[in-house]
C-alpha cells in the first residue's frame, strides 16, 4: 500500500505536477541533442554525504520520461517510498536519500514530517517553516536552514523575517527563550517559562500552538543532529549545492542533474572492511557475556541507583570535540538569540538538577497523550516512529547474521536519555560502559549535544567494521532518543503549567 503522503490531493497541491515532469523530460531531451548555450547546474558534492561513499547510497536515474523514478536495483518499497516523497515535493533531499538505506524507517518519517510541514494543524505554513529555521539554527545547520527559507518563500513567508529573528513578530521571537533551552540544556526548562508564552497579552500562544511548536523545535534540533551526523552534502537545488562548471562526466540527462543524481549506482556497495574484524567479535562476546550475567543475577534498586549517577557523572569526563568553538557565521546567527548559549554537562560541579525519572514522566504514559490530545493523532506518528527506530534491527552485526542487538540499541538510547539525566529504574547502567567504547561515545555525544562538531574523522573512529547502514541506523537512534529527551522535558513542564 502506498502510505499518505502521495494521496491525490497533495499530488493536485504539489508544486511540481506530472505535466510540469513531461515539459521538462521534453525539454532535456532538446537540450541534449544541440548546444544551445545554457548553462545548467550540476551538484557540487559526490553523493548525499561526504562520510558515505557514493556508490554506497541509493542513487535515481531520470533520463527519459518513461523511466521517470526509476531506482537502481531498490526493492519495490524502497522505490515506492523515493516516488511518493519525489511527486509531493517535486525532489528528493539528500536526507532521505541516505535515510533510504532503512526503508521502514523512512517511511514512517516521510509521513511524520508531512504531517508536521504540510497537513491541517494550529500553525500557520509559513511559521512552521519558520520555527524550523530557527531550531536548525541554533545548531548553525546550513543544510536545514537553506532548505526551510526557500519552503518559507514558496507558502507565502513574509521575505523581511529573513534578516534577522528581530524581524518576525513578537510571537515568534518570544519562542527564541524556549528554543535555545531545548536544544543545548532542556532540563532547566520549567512551567514558569510555558506561562511566559501562553500568558503574554496579544502575543500569547495556545496550548495547541504551543504543542505544534515543541515538536517542530525537537524535530529540527534532532535533525541538525542526523545531518551533522551523516555529513549531509547541499542539495543541488540550496545555496552551495550546485555548480555551473561542466560536468567531468558524460551521459548525464539534465534532469538527472536538476535532481542532484548522477550514474546509476548499486544500492548497497560493500564498505571495505578491514580484515581484522576483532573489533566485532569483542562486543558480541561482551554482550553474550552481559546476558548471562542477566541470567544468573539481578543487581539490587540501590546498586542500579549508584550505576546510574556513576554513568552520569562520566558523561561529563567525554568531551564532544577537540575542535575549538564554532563561531556561527552571521547568515545563521541572525535567526536565534543569545549566540553564546550552549550545552552544558548536566552535573557540573556546584549545580544539581534532579534526576528524570521515566516512571514519573514517561512519553507512553505522559506524554504521548498529552500530544494526541492537544494536536490530533500526531502523538500517535511520533510513537510509531519512536517504536521504529528503537526496534529496527536485520539481526546484523558487520558481516555476521542472526544476532539480537537488541542489548546493544537499548544501551545506545539509554546512554543518551542518561546524558540529558534520565533515568529508567529497570536498567542496569554498568552495561554501557561494558558495550560502547570511548570513541563511540565521544561521536554520540558530540551528534547529540553539539552537532556541529562532527568530522569525518569522529564518523569513521567508532565501530570501523561496520557497514554504513548500519552506522546511518546508529544515527537513527541517536536522533529519536535525542528528540524524545526534549520532548520529555518541554511535555512534563506543560503538564505541570496545566495542572
Amino acid at each position: 500500500m502506498r502510505h499518505a503522503l502521495a494521496s491525490n490531493e497533495t499530488m493536485e497541491n504539489s508544486s511540481l505536477t506530472m505535466t510540469d515532469l513531461f515539459k521538462i523530460c521534453t525539454q532535456c531531451e532538446r537540450l541534449s541533442k544541440k548546444d544551445v548555450g545554457v548553462r545548467i547546474p550540476r551538484p557540487v558534492g559526490n553523493g548525499p554525504s561526504r562520510f558515505i561513499p557514493e556508490k554506497e547510497v541509493h542513487r535515481v536515474s531520470t533520463p527519459l520520461l518513461s523511466q521517470i523514478l526509476q531506482v537502481s536495483k531498490l526493492d519495490e518499497r524502497t522505490q515506492s517510498i523515493f516516488e511518493d516523497a519525489f511527486a509531493v515535493l517535486g525532489r528528493l533531499d539528500n536526507i532521505s536519500l541516505v535515510m533510504g538505506f532503512h526503508p521502514q524507517y523512512l517511511e514512517s518519517f516521510l509521513r511524520t514530517q508531512h504531517y508536521l510541514l504540510q497537513m491541517d494543524g494550529p500553525l500557520s505554513l509559513h511559521c512552521r517553516h519558520y520555527i524550523g529555521i530557527m531550531a536548525a539554527a541554533r545548531h548553525q545547520c546550513t543544510y536545514l536552514v537553506n532548505l526551510h527559507v526557500n519552503d518559507f518563500l514558496q507558502v507565502g513567508g513574509d521575505p523581511k523575517w529573513l534578516n534577522g529573528l528581530e524581524e518576525a513578530p513578537r510571537k515568534l521571537q518570544a519562542l527564541g527563550e524556549l528554543n535555545k533551552i531545548l536544544a543545548h540544556r532542556p532540563w532547566l526548562l520549567t512551567k514558569e517559562h510555558i506561562e511566559r508564552l501562553l500568558k503574554a497579552e496579544e502575543h500569547s500562544w495556545s496550548l495547541a500552538e504551543l504543542i505544534h511548536a515543541v515538536v517542530l523545535l525537537t524535530h529540527y534540533h534532532s535533525l541538525a543532529s542526523f545531518t551533522f551526523g551523516c555529513g549531509i552534502t547541499p542539495d543541488i537545488h540550496t545555496d552551495g549545492g550546485h555548480t555551473f562548471r561542466p560536468p567531468s562526466l558524460s551521459g548525464y540527462c539534465v534532469c538527472d542533474i536538476a535532481n542532484g543524481n548522477g550514474a546509476q549506482e548499486d544500492m548497497f556497495g560493500n564498505q571495505q572492511v578491514s580484515e581484522s574484524s576483532g573489533e566485532v567479535e569483542v562486543l558480541m562476546e561482551r554482550m553474550k557475556q552481559l546476558q548471562e550475567c542477566r541470567d544468573e543475577e539481578e543487581a539490587s534498586q540501590e546498586e542500579m541507583a549508584t550505576r546510574f549517577e556513576r554513568e552520569k557523572t562520566e558523561c561529563m569526563l567525554v568531551v564532544t570535540s577537540e575542535d575549538e568553538e564554532c563561531v556561527p557565521s552571521r547568515d545563521v546567527s541572525r535567526h536565534f538569540e543569545d549566540p553564546s548559549y550552549g550545552y552544558k554537562d548536566f552535573s557540573r560541579r556546584g549545580e544539581h538538577v534532579p534526576t528524570l525519572r521515566v516512571q514519573d514522566y514517561s512519553w507512553e504514559d505522559h506524554g504521548f497523550s498529552l500530544v494526541n490530545r492537544l494536536y490530533s493523532d500526531f502523538g500517535q506518528l511520533l510513537d510509531e516512529k519512536f517504536q521504529i527506530a528503537f526496534n529496527l534491527t536485520y539481526n546484523t552485526m558487520a558481516t555476521h547474521q542472526g544476532v539480537d542487538t537488541s542489548m546493544l540499541r537499548r544501551a545506545i538510547w539509554n546512554y543518551i536519555h542518561c546524558m540529558f539525566g534520565i533515568r529508567y529504574d529497570d536498567y542496569d547502567y554498568g552495561e554501557i560502559n561494558q558495550l560502547l567504547d570511548r570513541s563511540f561515545k565521544v561521536y554520540i555525544k558530540t551528534m547529540v549535544c553539539s552537532p556541529e562538531k562532527i568530522t569525518k574523522r569522529m564518523y569513521e573512529s567508532f565501530w570501523r567494521q561496520f557497514r554504513h547502514s548500519e552506522k546511518v541506523h546508529v544515527n537513527l537512534l541517536l536522533m529519536e532518543a535525542r528528540m524524545q529527551a526534549e520532548l520529555l522535558y518541554a511535555l512534563r513542564a506543560i503538564t505541570r503549567y496545566m495542572t
